[in-house]
């Protein structure tokens, strides 16, 4: 418990020194990764297209996302011992446990520690406790999509930007992320209600924080899916304007 309890510190206001909203700092890694596949296309093709752009900005949530979740896995017993300290920090604050998160400032070299993100899921804990948990669905899910998906997402990231694969292989492979995005997400949800975890929640958080933020898995993964299949059947990239 002492090497965990001197992590609050991160949180506090009695840090000296220039300290960055970690919610900042999320929003510029999204947009960053996400601009990257939009600039690269330009420069290569000179057009910008409606659907990869929102696929960069899909693929740019997904590997941030799968940064956290491999520090789910790299500090399990950490966020299990932290929910505890989000709760009191939620209560003390008055706000909902992703915007206490999001609004928490840390110093810039905090922002590169891996304990920094795996607190996003001991707050977050606060809506599904299945992520101090890691005998559940959530937990396992997650973690696996941590440690599998980021090298196909920037294959596939890679190859709607440039065309550097041969079609046929970009459909497929696209087909096999996009489906297991959705498939997995809407298991998710059929565990999160079948163990009844939204008893302790308001009926806004149950709206906002387990439906509408996982539905954006669901909806970007059916527009990928929806481009894939696309992609084999018309057997080049037109859909994506080439």
């Amino acid at each position: 418990m002492t090497e965990y309890s001197s992590e609050q510190n991160r949180f506090t206001q009695n840090q000296e020194g220039l300290k960055i909203p970690l919610g900042l700092f999320v929003v510029l890694i999204v947009v960053v990764l996400g601009l990257a596949g939009i600039g690269t296309r330009y420069f290569v093709y000179g057009t910008v297209n409606t659907i990869h752009s929102l696929l960069s900005f899909f693929f740019s949530v997904n590997l941030l996302i799968c940064y956290w979740e491999v520090c789910l896995f790299l500090h399990r017993d950490y966020v299990e011992e932290r929910v505890a300290f989000w709760a009191d920090r939620c209560d003390q604050k008055g706000q909902s446990p992703a915007l206490t998160f999001l609004c928490s400032t840390v110093l810039p070299r905090q922002l590169f520690m891996t304990k920094t993100w795996a607190d996003v899921w001991a707050s977050y804990a606060q809506y599904d406790g299945s992520y101090a948990d890691r005998k559940t669905f959530g937990y396992s899910a997650d973690v696996a999509n941590g440690f599998v998906t980021p090298i196909p997402t920037l294959i596939l990231y890679a190859a709607l930007t440039i065309d550097f694969m041969p079609v046929l292989i970009t459909g497929i492979l696209g087909v096999m992320m996009f489906w297991q995005w959705t498939y997995v997400t809407s298991v998710y949800w059929v565990s999160f209600f079948s163990a009844e975890r939204q008893g302790h929640i308001s009926r806004r958080e149950i709206y906002i924080y387990i439906i509408a933020i996982n539905a954006y898995w669901v909806v970007f993964a059916l527009l990928g899916l929806y481009v894939s299949v696309h992609l084999i059947l018309s057997g080049d990239y037109t859909i994506l304007g080439l």
